[in-house]
């Protein structure tokens, strides 16, 4: 079963981050990745967009992979269908960042107790923008 941790706490994982790497941002302003992500990069946040079928989003190179990041990640954020978090799970696990945010609408979870055996905090079927929002 999947259990998110509560709004207070995601509040406080979301003020002290600062690197959000975004799994399948799209370069198309009309989509949710898009809009969520420019208003997190409004917010201050630093993003990542991780696609390789872009070369840049809100003025930032894309990555193909989160193994292609430099630097330290406070939060992987994912905007990609259910069933590829497993995949990208495993991936997150060897890049050592510390959250993994899978957005509203988007849990799997496989995915869920790969990482929670590993210790790993894990966000399932939550918005990021509404949560710092709410919890600004």
């Amino acid at each position: 079963m999947i259990e998110n941790p509560s709004r207070e706490e995601m509040g406080k994982m979301l003020k002290k981050s600062k690197r959000i790497a975004v799994v399948g941002l799209s370069d198309n302003p009309e989509r949710t990745s898009y809009m969520v992500s420019k208003a997190m990069q409004d917010s201050g946040y630093e993003i990542i967009p991780v696609n390789p079928a872009v070369s840049e989003v809100l003025g930032v190179k894309a990555v193909k992979s989160l193994k292609d990041i430099e630097g330290h990640v406070d939060i992987v954020n994912v905007f990609r269908r259910s069933e590829f978090l497993p995949e990208i799970a495993k991936e997150f696990a060897e890049i050592d960042a510390d959250i993994f945010w899978a957005q509203l609408g988007v849990e799997n979870e496989e995915a869920y107790n790969l990482l929670k055996e590993k210790g790993h905090t894990v966000i399932m079927n939550r918005c990021i923008k509404v949560e710092h929002a709410l919890t600004k």
